[in-house]
Parts: C-alpha cells; sequence; structure tokens
C-alpha cells in the first residue's frame, strides 16, 4: 500500500502542478465570468437612442393620434416594465425573490433585452409613397410607414374580423425598434376599438388577466416545486460532470502510461514496483485530480446559484451521489484506459482501443433527453442497471422531478461495484502482460488471449 501511495501520489502532483492543468482548470471559469460579467456589458445598447420619424396613412382617422400617444417613450417605457413585470411574475418562486431584491429588475431587464426606449415621432401622410422611407435627406430618419386599413376599427360588412395595417421599413432596421413600433400600433388600434365600443380598457384587461401560480411536481412521498427550465438544466448538468471528470482522468492516464512505456520509463519503474502497485497508484492519482477538477466546477455552481438564491433548488444529497457515481465510474472506464495505455506504443494506437468505451459513455449523453423526462419508465430502469452506463442514467434520473425508489439506487451502485472489479481484474492482466511489449499493437481478441494466459 505504501508503494501504491507513492506512485498515486507521483501521478497526482506530476499532472496537478503542471502549467497546462493550471491553464486548462482555470481557463473555463475565467471564461466564464466574463461571458457573465462582461457580454451583459457589451450587448447592453443602452447608450444608444433609437430617433426618426414614423410616417400613417390613417384612413380611419382615429389611429394617427392615439398611437402619438401610445409611441411616446414614457407609454414604450411604461409597457416594457408592465410586460417584465408579468414576465417575473411568471417566474419560479427563486427568480421572484432575486427580482424584488433588486430595485428596479423590471426597467434592467427589458433595458438590456431591448436596448434603449426609442423615439419615434409620428407624421401623417396623405399618400402611399413608399419612396418616402429612402429620400431622407439631411432631416429626420425615416424609420417606417404605416398604412392602417379602412376596417382596421369597424368591422366590414359580412366579415367576423377586424383588418389591420401594413408596415413598410427601410434596410437594416433594428428588430427592436420594429417590435416596439409592433406594440405601440397593437396599443394604439385596440384602445380605439374598445373606445367605439364603449368599453373600458383597464376593465377589460382586468377581467382577462389570469396570474399564472407555482405547479408543484407530486411524486411518491414528496413533493416539490416545479422549476420548468432549471428541471430541464439540472440533469444535463450532472451527467456532464460525470462525463467530464471521468474523461479527463482516464485521458490522462492513457497519455501517462503511453509516454512512460514508449520513453522506457515504465521499465525503471518496474524496478522498484510491481505492474498491479503501478497501475493501481497511477488510477488513484488520476482520480484524485479529477474530485479535485470536480470540486472546483461544483463549488462554481453552488457559488452561481447561491448569488441568484436558488441554493435551496438543488438537494445535498445528489452532490454525494455524484461523487459516489463518479468514483464507480471512474475506477470502471480508468481501469479500461490504463489497461489500452499499457498494451500500445503511441497514443495514434491507444485511440483505436478507447473509442468504444468513449462510444459506450455517450450513450447516456445522447439519451439524456428521454431518460429525464420519463425516468421511471421501462428503457430508462433497464439501462440503470447496464454497465458501464448504469451510473449516468442513474444519476439522470435522481435529478429529474421523478426521483427513482431508494432500492433502485443502491441496486445500481451494486452493479457499479460489480463493473469496477471486473473492469480492474481484466486491465490488471493485460497491464501485466502489456506494459513490457513492443511492436504490433494488439487488437480486441489479442487482448482476451492475454487475459486468459494471464
Amino acid at each position: 500500500m505504501k508503494k501504491i501511495g507513492v506512485v498515486a501520489t507521483r501521478e497526482f502532483l506530476g499532472t496537478l502542478l503542471t502549467k497546462g492543468f493550471i491553464v486548462g482548470v482555470l481557463m473555463t471559469p475565467a471564461l466564464l465570468t466574463v461571458v457573465f460579467a462582461v457580454a451583459p456589458r457589451l450587448l447592453n445598447q443602452r447608450g444608444t437612442t433609437v430617433r426618426g420619424q414614423v410616417a400613417i396613412i390613417d384612413s380611419t382617422g382615429q389611429v394617427a393620434a392615439e398611437l402619438r400617444k401610445s409611441a411616446a417613450p414614457d407609454a414604450i417605457r411604461k409597457r416594457r416594465d408592465e410586460q417584465a413585470r408579468r414576465a417575473i411574475a411568471n417566474a419560479p418562486a427563486a427568480v421572484r425573490d432575486v427580482a424584488a431584491s433588486q430595485q428596479g429588475s423590471e426597467s434592467a431587464v427589458t433595458a438590456f433585452a431591448l436596448g434603449s426606449v426609442p423615439e419615434f415621432e409620428i407624421v401623417e401622410q396623405p399618400g402611399n409613397d413608399k419612396s418616402w422611407l429612402t429620400t431622407a435627406g439631411d432631416g429626420p430618419r425615416h424609420l417606417a410607414m404605416v398604412v392602417i386599413h379602412a376596417d382596421a376599427i369597424q368591422q366590414a360588412d359580412g366579415k367576423d374580423d377586424y383588418g389591420t395595417y401594413d408596415l413598410y421599413v427601410p434596410a437594416n432596421i433594428d428588430d427592436r425598434v420594429e417590435t416596439a413600433l409592433f406594440d405601440s400600433l397593437r396599443d394604439a388600434i385596440v384602445t380605439v376599438r374598445l373606445r367605439t365600443h364603449a368599453m373600458d380598457r383597464q376593465a377589460v384587461e382586468t377581467i382577462v388577466r389570469v396570474q399564472r401560480p407555482q405547479s408543484v411536481t407530486v411524486t411518491q412521498g414528496n413533493e416539490r416545486a416545479t422549476f420548468g427550465a432549471f428541471n430541464r438544466i439540472v440533469p444535463l448538468a450532472f451527467t456532464g460532470l460525470l462525463l467530464i471528470g471521468t474523461m479527463m482522468g482516464g485521458q490522462g492516464l492513457v497519455t501517462s502510461t503511453v509516454e512512460e512505456k514508449s520513453s522506457r520509463v515504465v521499465e525503471v519503474l518496474l524496478s522498484a514496483v510491481s505492474p498491479i502497485e503501478l497501475m493501481a497508484g497511477k488510477i488513484l492519482g488520476q482520480m484524485a485530480v479529477s474530485l479535485v477538477v470536480l470540486a472546483i466546477y461544483i463549488a462554481l455552481a453552488l457559488l452561481a446559484l447561491a448569488s441568484f438564491a436558488m441554493l435551496g433548488l438543488i438537494d445535498p444529497v445528489l452532490i454525494v451521489y455524484l461523487v459516489i457515481f463518479f468514483v464507480l465510474t471512474y475506477l470502471t472506464i480508468g481501469s479500461l484506459m490504463a489497461a489500452a495505455g499499457a498494451a500500445v506504443n503511441e497514443m495514434r494506437e491507444a485511440q483505436q482501443l478507447v473509442m468504444p468505451v468513449i462510444l459506450a459513455m455517450m450513450i447516456p449523453w445522447v439519451l439524456a433527453a428521454p431518460i429525464a423526462r420519463e425516468p421511471n419508465s421501462v428503457f430508462s430502469t433497464v439501462i440503470s442497471f447496464i454497465p458501464p452506463v448504469n451510473t449516468f442514467a442513474m444519476l439522470l434520473r435522481l435529478t429529474s422531478t421523478a426521483p427513482p425508489p431508494l432500492w433502485q439506487v443502491w441496486a445500481t451502485i451494486a452493479v457499479g461495484v460489480g463493473s469496477v472489479v471486473a473492469a480492474v481484474w481484466f486491465a490488471a492482466k493485460v497491464f501485466r502482460i502489456g506494459l513490457l511489449m513492443y511492436g504490433k499493437p494488439p487488437d480486441i481478441p489479442t487482448l482476451i488471449r492475454w487475459v486468459r494466459a494471464a
């Protein structure tokens, strides 16, 4: 055990203290920090205000005056804030709590998403001359031309629906300006229609407004709030962490083993330790490296959730299961990766042997959506007990909105322990024979013969 610890420490420090590892591990968090901190400021165009004229040809004689009111900057701003308030009201409770703690959150959301409030000057035109859009000259910019249909306010005889309007815009118009104009026109036309029918707009809006409640997901013996998008992201995030951690450690095992074998360093190492001690030390050392990376990303995720007051949405037990499933998956996949590295002389040859293992690990990722959507289906249950993908499938099920029974979780862990024993047994035999063999790389039948001969 002492020699295994020495090998594991050497493997751990040899990987952890390299410049490539430090840069590689810190680069992604740094990029995410830049994206979340700098990108919103770069994308926010609150400092650029669009100003210009909007021509209206109003055959009804009623919309133009109302459009001047609904297209005023204060009216647009008020309408945007109301839309943001409705969006926040329909959001998860945690998001509503964050919004409530931020003064002026509605204005901040709309300013970021829709940019600054445009300033429209509504001008009436006698005729439908579209050349007006391209002849601005030195005056105000011509932003759009609106042609109101004659039946936009009063229904035409024999028709059950109202008419609308035509909108003409110049090239390269900002779509957010179009959106602001659409909302203003809709507001103006609806106001005139209601006034024609002697109806109070505020009363009508109060009648048709139905606040969306927070739904509750009910499972056997448990109830919890439903958080739509968050519930869909969590299974993918946990599975991604498991996949990244396993692949990173497994690839490190293959690389270090091939490099030591091709440079004949392994012959010096075998003079001090046995092949099994060397394999065990390398596997444990690289697993420790992967656990460090996994801990960094888990800490970053929890910090992000805490900053948005959403930390309570994650069950701490899920993190425990993530670590358990990572250890089982890594010991299984890592053992096979170590065997592949010991059996070949070059990285190119190693890729051919590890490709089936990598493809097997990608199966749960490809099937993540159906497993998370139907976590207790026959398919999801069966794949939870088929190694080496059983840990991925069970983690998807655990992080879904309908977790499986506890006995199935521990049954998957038991299957995982069995797969670890089988993988380590197979890898130990291949490692013992292949470590000092050179020449033509073996294929799968050759590896099987090695196992039988060992």
